[in-house]
């Protein structure tokens, strides 16, 4: 019995990468997709019949309110530093003026 044979495992090879498919191919595949194939299921475009519309539009709607909801918050966080700006700016012309006013007497 040879023991050093049963150590030794054949290396595989494997076979060469397919190259990619071409836009032109791409886009074939996509025309020829089926509407409930779930891989292209994406580029349907909501209310034209399909079960997923409603839900399709309500996910876009939430996605939409999300974005509007995180700009909102970075408006109202700009909102609230001019605010503090102005009010140092209105503060510091305040004492401005009540300084020429005290030597204008």
């Amino acid at each position: 019995m040879n023991m050093g044979s049963k150590g030794k495992k054949k290396k595989m090879v494997l076979p060469a990468r397919p190259e990619p498919p071409s836009v032109e191919q791409i886009i074939e595949d996509i025309n020829r997709a089926e509407p409930c194939d779930p891989v292209f299921r994406f580029l349907q475009i909501p209310n034209e019949g399909s079960i997923s519309s409603d839900v399709e539009v309500r996910y876009t709607q939430s996605r939409r309110y999300l974005d509007l909801n995180e700009k909102l918050q970075e408006a109202l966080a700009d909102l609230t530093c001019r605010r503090d700006e102005l009010r140092v700016v209105g503060e510091t012309l305040e004492g401005s003026v009540a300084a020429v006013k005290s030597r204008a007497l």
